[in-house]
């Protein structure tokens, strides 16, 4: 089937690589010139692992190409993905302005009949705010349906999630168009839901959102266990046997980050307030989790002292282990907050590095690996749980640094192991252990 897919960020690069290497013929879309060469070149703009070599043999194959063009690549297509960004917008609502230049841009090259599918993360109701501009521009005889079909990709995991999703969800106004999607997922054999095009655009939110519940929860018995000497890592365990709660998303941390969870929730909250309903669990929600970040620079101040002076490693800086996206990552705030105290701040993280001087202030140093950045610390701060950082050799971090103590956002460790290590170490809903001793 030929494919177009507009927009070559994280969606829809990763929504053209995996429908190329499917078997159908795809062009990416993107006004960016510097990034479509970057992309002909097989250099990627994003890390995200799989990526680039999928892109590469698909590319060499022909199956994939790129184009700052969208003329050619809309009429040619029978599927046409909208996958631009739908960044949040100053109230929290979302900012549909990319979404209605590609529709406009859409209706004005079509010349047969197109399918015209939402798969940027979209309020509901945006299928019939996209069918109005597509009506508004396009030729008298250009026909069109447009269909939501929303994305449920994991940043780390993106390729395994695209050939292996939990379900994939088609928002279609009649069946026969949700039977041209249909064929082009047919190849993955996975469960498939046809919906109404509201439907599917208001359960991507309520998906995020019920995740970003669970994290906010966990996060809030993490809360009670610092007050009462409970492990919050037992807490969430228990709850996880049991199959009406599960045990995903009951890591208790420093709290949800990056592009999705952050402005959906803010999105359906605003959507919902707009509509006059009640949105107090979502309020809270993000009220738990806005105060992670400064809980844990405040225990960082309480077990510490005067960080003045004091040289602070910084262990990940991206939100979170196998990508190198910047947006949301706790590492800014905490990193910001510890410069302001006056620490020396030293940071190391396998992929992120570059992204993170686009945004942290200058000051930072940054260190090659795990172990330079330990070395002569006052104190060591986890902020990312890459697993390269839960298979150090702790010992020879312990020797390197000043002091060994260790300010655990991520709960990568055991208290045993820590403890029989000798570190002072302080984690998330767990009991402290100062010189090894709780």
């Amino acid at each position: 089937m030929n494919v177009c897919v507009i927009g070559t960020g994280y969606v829809g690069l990763v929504t053209g690589a995996v429908f190329s290497d499917m078997g159908n013929d795809v062009v990416c879309v993107d006004k960016d010139a510097r990034k479509v060469e970057m992309l002909k070149r097989n250099e990627m703009p994003i890390y995200e692992p799989g990526l680039e070599e999928m892109v590469e043999r698909n590319q060499e194959d022909g199956r994939l190409t790129f184009t700052t063009s969208i003329g050619d690549a809309v009429r040619n297509a029978k599927v046409v993905f909208i996958a631009v960004g739908t960044p949040p917008a100053p109230d929290g609502s979302t900012d549909l302005s990319y979404v209605a230049a590609a529709a406009k841009e859409i209706a004005e090259a079509m010349t047969d009949y197109t399918i015209v599918v939402n798969k940027s993360t979209v309020p509901v109701g945006t299928g019939g705010f996209v069918r109005s501009i597509i009506e508004k521009h396009k030729k008298p005889e250009s026909e069109f349906d447009v269909v939501s079909n929303p994305e449920f990709l994991k940043e780390g995991d993106a390729i395994k999630d695209s050939f292996e999703p939990d379900r994939i969800v088609i928002g279609a106004p009649k069946q026969e168009v949700a039977m041209a999607l249909l064929e082009l997922y047919a190849p993955l054999e996975r469960p498939m839901l046809i919906t109404d095009v509201p439907s599917a655009e208001l359960i991507k939110y309520a998906s995020n959102a019920f995740l970003a519940t669970k994290i906010s929860f966990i996060n809030a018995m993490a809360n009670v266990c610092e007050k009462t000497g409970a492990d919050v890592s037992f807490v969430a365990k228990g709850m996880g046997f049991d199959q009406r709660i599960g045990k995903e998303f009951l890591n208790a941390g420093l709290g949800y980050g990056g592009s999705c969870f952050p402005k959906d929730v803010d999105s359906l909250n605003h959507k919902a307030k707009a509509l006059g309903e009640d949105t107090l669990i979502l309020d809270a929600v993000t009220k738990v989790n806005h105060d992670r970040t400064p809980r844990f620079i405040r225990r960082i101040h309480e077990f510490m002292g005067e960080v003045k002076g004091k040289r602070v490693a910084v262990l990940g800086l991206a939100f979170k282990p196998n990508t190198d996206d910047m947006r949301e990552a706790k590492s800014v705030e905490v990193i910001k907050a510890l410069l302001d105290a006056g620490a020396h701040v030293v940071a190391y993280d396998p992929v992120a590095v570059e992204k993170a001087k686009e945004v942290l202030p200058a000051g930072v140093e940054y260190a090659a690996n795990a172990y330079a950045c330990s070395e002569g610390a006052d104190a060591l701060v986890v902020m990312t749980e890459w697993n390269e950082f839960k298979l150090l050799n702790y010992e020879k971090v312990r020797d390197l640094m000043k002091r060994p103590l260790i300010f655990d956002g991520r709960n990568i460790q055991t208290l045993e192991r820590m403890k029989r290590l000798g570190f002072d170490y302080i984690s998330i809903g767990r009991p402290p252990l100062l010189n090894g001793r709780k």
